[in-house]
């Protein structure tokens, strides 16, 4: 399977060369084109440009007509490695690419390689395929803005998104779940069904949540309470603004200082920070008191609001924001309690996955031994939480996949991928195992013996952030929650005036049993009003005129289905009841 991926990203890879090479041929006539970089990315590649001109959609057709020309000569890709000194005559005319070339330099290189096909030569380290014959199915995407090595101060480039694969069946159905994708937009559809908006006036990624989108947020949170109530973790609350010294104790503040907003106080010249995240703070509630090894595993979870200055460019809905919170969770345990720790909040992730249909994967995230400067901890440290980890799993019989250098900055973690209904991977859930933290915090509990000695702190998040979450779940469903994380779960249309009175007396009933119900008074036809309850995706719908006011029998709409179900009053208000204490569907 790595062979596979390899063997495709390096077509993408020359894929995105053959692109810079059309748009060399097709724009460079009218002005200079300066070039960026483009690499491969998950599912694809983009290349970066500095035109004098902006692109339209049109170009992205005229581009991949002059891409299929080229491709049809079957030309070869040549690999040379020439000095710096070379390279700098050889794109002398070419900012970006010099700027790259003293990276290089910067980092003790002498020679630097580049890839000649046709009459385009790029700077590249490769790899290519050996002719464009092997190019066989690609398509270009889409037109975007992307700052000169992602940071804001600097220019602002056209950034051309394109995919390719090694079929035309594999391309088809990848641009089959592009078009799935864009209907399940969760930044669409959380406008459509009223769940969230964003305020220019408030700020860029910072959501404001409406009364239905409060109801999925909340039932999200209040799942993974119960959840991590069931292991034993207490719920506590700290604050949103910290100390600077705290997280320059932690090691937050060298590696993510620029990724933390900074508050000032009037009255103090004390530097405090927005928290970017709970761990610091748990450590202060665990430090409060003398602890014994009998108390071990202290058990902590928080749904404090956290916030990160994102980039502008990077915040996207819901997925990306600047403030949002976590179901977070620290254990403080003694070394031989982590594997029962680990196994308990497993399974509870298991559980969730299961309520909400989500397959899933493990990845055993590693640190870079190459980039040992990124994290804090000494090797041996390391080495011993890496094969605990690796040892739970083997001992669990859980199939895993290593991932080196996605470690977090402190030890190893356990991330659950899960697989949407679109086949799209997203890490959410996530175990992590930390000495570090715990030993700078100077964190101790009294053993057996009376001697003083250092917990191990495991980090956990169930689902992660409710907030990134729930932008998950709007495109896992299309919309279209399960009952028990529907804003309303039952929509009662009364025919007319008539019959609103019994629709309230009705809907009372509803939510006496603590069902969301919501009727639609307003002067409309029927028609129009289950149009609406369709468009915002209502689980059930309830028209009410003479016949149904007579009876003691309610005739169900049911979401996604033609038909009409006839089903008795009481035992339809039973049947919800029980899917939403089972978090289940369907009557």
């Amino acid at each position: 399977m790595e062979k596979e991926n390899n063997k495709l990203n390096t077509i993408r890879h020359s894929t995105s060369h053959i692109m810079a090479y059309a748009v060399k041929n097709l724009l460079a006539k009218d002005g200079k084109v300066l070039f960026g970089i483009g690499p491969t990315i998950k599912d694809g590649f983009y290349y970066d440009f500095d035109l004098h001109r902006p692109l339209v959609p049109l170009d992205l057709l005229k581009i991949e007509k002059e891409m299929k020309k080229l491709i049809s000569k079957n030309l070869e890709f040549k690999r040379e490695e020439i000095t710096v000194t070379e390279a700098r005559k050889k794109f002398s005319e070419q900012p970006y690419k010099l700027e790259l070339i003293g990276d290089l330099e910067k980092e003790g290189e002498k020679k630097v390689s580049i890839y000649t096909c046709g009459d385009f030569t790029d700077l590249c380290a490769g790899l290519h395929i050996k002719s464009t014959k092997e190019i066989k199915a690609f398509k270009l995407l889409k037109i975007a803005g992307a700052y000169w090595k992602g940071y804001e101060k600097n220019l602002q480039l056209q950034r051309i998104y394109g995919t390719a694969f090694e079929t035309q069946e594999e391309l088809d159905a990848y641009s089959e779940r592009l078009k799935m994708a864009e209907e399940r937009d969760h930044r669409k559809l959380g406008k459509e069904l009223d769940l969230f908006v964003f305020s220019d006036l408030v700020g860029p990624g910072m959501p404001l949540y409406t009364f239905r989108g409060s109801i999925v947020r909340d039932e999200i949170i209040q799942y993974s309470n119960q959840l991590q109530k069931k292991i034993g973790y207490e719920t506590v609350h700290t604050p949103n603004v910290n100390k600077a010294e705290l997280f320059k104790i932690s090691g937050h503040y060298d590696k993510y200082k620029d990724d933390m907003l900074e508050v000032r106080s009037h009255y103090t010249n004390e530097k405090y920070y927005l928290k970017p995240m709970n761990c610091p703070q748990h450590t202060q509630i665990y430090a409060s008191h003398t602890r014994s090894y009998r108390e071990l595993p202290i058990r902590i979870a928080d749904f404090a609001n956290l916030y990160r200055d994102e980039k502008p460019g990077e915040l996207s809905g819901l997925s990306r924001l600047r403030c949002f919170s976590q179901d977070d969770g620290h254990c403080f345990c003694r070394e031989d309690q982590i594997e029962r720790e680990f196994a308990a909040v497993l399974g509870i992730i298991k559980e969730a996955l299961v309520t909400y249909g989500m397959d899933y994967w493990v990845r055993l995230s590693l640190r870079d031994k190459k980039k040992k400067q990124s994290y804090i901890g000494d090797d041996k440290v390391w080495e011993k939480s890496e094969k605990i980890l690796e040892s739970i799993l083997k001992n669990n019989k859980l199939e895993y996949k290593k991932a080196e250098g996605e470690a977090a900055f402190y030890g190893p973690k356990m991330d659950i991928m899960v697989k949407d209904a679109l086949g799209r991977e997203w890490q959410i859930s996530t175990i992590q195992l930390d000495f570090s933290m715990p030993a700078r915090f100077g964190l101790k509990y009294v053993d057996d013996k009376g001697k003083e000695k250092t917990p191990v702190m495991i980090h956990r998040a169930i689902v992660g952030s409710p907030e990134r979450f729930m932008s998950i779940l709007i495109e896992h469903y299309a919309g279209a929650f399960p009952v028990w994380l529907a804003p309303v779960q039952v929509q009662i249309i009364p025919v007319g005036s008539t019959f609103v009175e019994h629709s309230n007396k009705l809907a009372n009933e509803f939510k006496e049993a603590k069902i969301r119900v919501y009727v639609d008074d307003l002067n409309e036809t029927v028609g129009y009003k289950i149009r609406k309850a369709e468009k915002q995706k209502v689980p059930y719908m309830l028209v009410i005129g003479e016949k149904e006011a007579k009876s003691d029998d309610l005739n169900v709409r049911i979401r996604g289905e033609k038909d009409v179900k006839t089903i008795s009053r009481l035992k339809f208000i039973k049947e919800i009841e029980k899917q939403i204490k089972n978090r289940s569907d369907r009557i």
